[in-house]
Formats: C-alpha cells, structure tokens, sequence
C-alpha cells in the first residue's frame, strides 16, 4: 500500500507529464483528482467534487470576472481605446519617442479596464504597429512597449488575475487590488523612463512624428481630448475609485463598470447587435476558460490537500537548512520557470495553494507574496521562448519579425525584473496603499 503523501507526491509528478505533453488542462485535473483521490480515501472523492465545485461556484466576488472581462470587450469594440490612442498621438506627437509614450500611457489605462492580455496586446498591434514603422521606429522597441504595455493588464486593477487570486489566497480583492496599484503604474513609469532616456539619446530610434501624423490645429487636440480620455478616464476612475474607497464591493462596481461601457458605446454611436453579441460571446468564452479550470484546480487541491502531501511537504522543505529570504527567492524562481509554459490561471489555481502553507510558516506577508507573484507572472509572459504575448503581436503585425519581438520583449523583461526586485527589497511599494486605506498590515 502506497503512503497517501507519496500517492500525492505522484499525483503532482503525473500532472506535470501530462501537462507539457499538451493534454487540456482542466480535464486532466479532474480525471487525475479522481483516480487519485479514489486510490487515497475511496467513493469520498465524488463528495469532495461536489462540495469544493458548490463551494467556489457560491464565492460572490467570482461574479466579477465575467462582468469586468464584458466591459474590457465593449471597450475594445466599441473604438474608445482607438479615440484615446488618438487623443494621446495629437498631444505628444511633437516629442521624441512619442508613439512609445503612447502606447504605454493607452495600454495603463486600458488595463484598468481588461486584464486580459490578448486582448490588450492585440488591439495595441492594430493601433500602433504600422504607424510606428511608418514614422521610422525601431522595430525591437517598438515590440517591446507593445507587449510590455499590453500586460500590464493582468496586475493593475481591476484585474481579473486578482479577482481569482483573493479567494486562493484567503485575502481580500480589495486590498489585493490597493496593492497592486502602485506596483503597476511604477512599472508603466519604469517602461515610460526607458524608452524616454533610449530616444533621448539616440533620436533615430524615435523621432518625433511628421506632420502628416499630427494635429492640424489646437482645436482637434482640445477635441479628441475631451472625447478621448476623458469618458473613458472618468468611467474607469469610477469603477476602480469606488472599489479602493470602499464604496462597492468589485462585483457591484464591476457592474456599474460594464453597464457604464455600454452607455458610452452608444454616445459614441457604436453600440449595435453584432457588436453586443459579439462581446456577449467573447466574455463567455473567457469567463467559462477561467472559471471552469478554478474548479477544476480546485478539486484538484483539494485531493492533494486530503492526501496530506501539501502538510509533509511544507514540513520537509522548513527542514532544510535554507535562510527564508533564500527559500522566498526559489519559489519566485519556480513561479516565473512555470509562466514559460502554464497560462496564469493555471499557476494561480493550481501551484499556488501548494506554496502557500511554506510561504505563511515561513512567516512573510501574505498580501506582499501575492503581489509579487503578480508581478513575477507578469514577467514570464515576456520571457522567450514561450512568450505568449510575441504570438499576439505577431498575428496582428506580420511585419515584426519574431527575432525583433523577442529581442525588444527582453528589454522590457529586465524592466520588470527590476521592478520585482524593488517589491521584494521594499515591500511598501505593495504594501504602502492598502495600509493607509484600511490600516492593519
């Protein structure tokens, strides 16, 4: 008779196989669980799926994935990004770098508004692409802001990413959410720095925009800047205000951020049938992905955690004669090695509640380690080869070469590797916010 800790120490092994040979993901986690979980404790496996699925399922703030991932698609199709890359160009057209500037100043807002990275990666390729080309960019980084920027949307809020993560971890979303802020937009400032300081001092790599690019008179800038940014800012700023004053809970302002989506769509004459339909169809795909590998990783856990291997395995690895610092360094190291490979929510659902009973009897911030796998998942998505967000680019501009798009994604790579290093050397980068919002550590 096999151990129940070894059974599940084999059960993770037989996961890892069956994933890199390319079996769908939330499938194999059922299956496994069950034939492991009838191997370790019998027919009990079918009323542990049954209670962990009802269990996830009634978690209310889960409601505000489907509903944040539906305002991000009616943003996208309804053209207000477009207005407000727009409004952004006529304004900084005169400076150097200037369309590196605009696409990350876009791709911050807009991650307020959909954290899904295909999406934002994509839409940014359309908008800005062949414009920079055109304008005598350089390829790799124009590549890099592009991709860059277009991830930043799955750690600035309200990213669907935190929203499945507060449950995970036992945190609030809300304070998960205040924590990230500043994160995110110190790495949209480290992004705007660099590509600033690179064409300052090497023009040719961004030269400002000609004039066929730029605005006829002062009345246009004035204009798509009032219909531009402001809408959409005021709409965002709204949703994501009332979540951090506390005002809404992320599903009550999420819902007001999708109805507020749609109201904006038709000022701007662009809400029709297809558009909403297709939008409907979008969001339910994603959220269905999403939520049906949550419950699936939920099961999941929940053998391996009825095995006792999470409990053997934390005692195993305290044993070790490791400083926690040291041991804190590998599981980052581990969590960016599983971004080449698994889509964030399969690290989030899957890995993490392993990690997280070493993490907690290590004695480390729950809120501050949460926010650094953000950041660390962040930077795989831009870590060749497996870089997702090369192949979202690529499929929208065939005119970057992939060689271009790894090369420029490396620079923005190390960015972010500095931008994790500062949350790790100065925790109050995550934890400053929610601090002064709601007190406590």
């Amino acid at each position: 008779m096999i151990p129940d800790e070894i059974l599940g120490l084999i059960l993770l092994g037989a996961l890892l196989i069956v994933i890199f040979i390319g079996f769908p993901i939330a499938f194999t986690l059922i299956i496994l669980a069950i034939i492991f979980g009838y191997l370790g404790f019998g027919p009990l496996v079918f009323d542990l799926m049954v209670i962990q699925t009802m269990g996830l399922m009634s978690e209310e703030v889960l409601a505000a994935v489907p509903l944040f991932v539906f305002m991000g698609y009616i943003l996208e199709r309804a053209g207000l990004v477009d207005r407000l890359f727009r409004a952004f160009q006529l304004l900084m057209a005169p400076v150097r770098g200037s369309l590196y500037i605009v696409v990350i100043l876009t791709a911050t807002i807009f991650a307020t508004a959909t954290g899904i990275i295909g999406a934002a990666v994509t839409l940014l390729g359309i908008l800005s692409a062949s414009t920079m080309l055109k304008a005598g960019y350089d390829r790799r980084l124009a590549a890099g802001a592009i991709t860059a920027g277009g991830t930043l949307g799955i750690l600035i809020p309200p990213s669907v990413m935190l929203v499945l993560l507060g449950p995970v971890a036992g945190i609030s979303v809300i304070r998960l959410f205040a924590a990230a802020f500043v994160p995110g937009l110190f790495l949209s400032v480290l992004y705007l720095t660099y590509t600033l300081v690179r064409c300052y001092l090497n023009p040719r790599l961004g030269p400002p925009l000609p004039p066929e690019l730029r605005a006829k008179s002062f009345g246009e800038i004035l204009r798509e800047l009032i219909f531009g940014i402001i809408p959409l800012a005021t709409l965002i700023f709204a949703a994501l205000g009332s979540i951090l004053a506390g005002l809404a809970t992320p599903t009550e302002a999420a819902a007001m951020g999708a109805f507020a989506a749609l109201v904006l769509a038709a000022l701007y004459r662009r809400l029709n049938f297809r558009l909403l339909r297709d939008a409907v169809v979008r969001t339910l795909e994603t959220t269905s992905m999403i939520l049906f590998l949550a419950v699936s990783a939920n099961f999941y856990a929940a053998v391996f955690g009825r095995l006792g291997t999470g409990t053997w395995l934390t005692e195993q690895i305290l044993a070790l004669p490791v400083d926690p610092m040291v041991m804190l360094i590998l599981i980052m190291g581990l969590i960016f090695l599983l971004g080449w490979p698994l889509e964030w929510p399969a690290i989030i659902l899957i890995f993490l509640p392993i990690i997280l009973p070493v993490v907690q009897a290590l004695g480390f911030n729950l809120l501050w380690f949460c926010i650094l796998v953000a950041v660390n998942l962040q930077t795989a998505f831009l870590s060749p080869p497996v870089a997702v967000a090369a192949y979202y680019l690529k499929g929208v501009a065939p005119e970057f070469d992939l060689k271009d798009i790894y090369a420029g994604m490396l620079e923005f790579m190390v960015l972010q590797l500095v931008g994790l290093a500062l949350v790790f050397l100065f925790p109050d980068l995550a934890l400053w916010l929610p601090r002064l919002l709601y007190g406590g550590e």
